[in-house]
């Protein structure tokens, strides 16, 4: 992690504009199906760094989608006020045998949406702890090599 950290201020472009990119690609890093190549396009959209964007999807794509899938289940289910032990075994016997016309005959609102919502609320948070945390040691970085 201190050598993407170190990349990070290396790149040239303000610490708002890093830090952003960077929160941005682990946003999209945790969510499913999401990632680099997303994160790449947003940050484009949105003006901010890409290449930190990219670091961020990096970070965090595939190995923490899977560690926080029950954690998102667990959030979301208490959420919607649903039973988690439910919506992870529907989950389970959805992976157990893939099919996407089973996906679609789950419900949305007591399966699909809880575990979406979880995922977003895991997202968003380690999004903005990782902006912070990025805005304040480039800063401190850059700030240090100006002086």
């Amino acid at each position: 992690m201190l050598q993407y950290l170190k990349k990070l201020a290396g790149i040239s472009d303000t610490p708002h504009k890093i830090a952003t990119g960077f929160a941005i690609g682990v946003f999209l890093g945790i969510l499913p199906f999401a990632g680099p190549v997303l994160a790449l396009f947003v940050a484009g959209l949105l003006k901010v760094n890409r290449v930190s964007a990219f670091l961020g999807a990096l970070v965090t794509n595939t190995w923490i989608t899977i560690a926080a899938f029950l954690l998102s289940v667990k959030i979301g289910s208490f959420l919607f006020g649903v039973n988690q032990e439910a919506v992870r075994s529907y989950w389970a016997a959805l992976f157990k045998n893939f099919n996407f016309s089973d996906l679609f005959k789950l419900s949305f609102f007591n399966v699909v949406l809880p575990v979406v919502t979880g995922y977003l609320v895991i997202a968003l948070s380690v999004a903005i702890f990782s902006y912070v945390v990025v805005l304040v040691i480039v800063g401190l970085v850059k700030n240090k090599r100006t002086h």
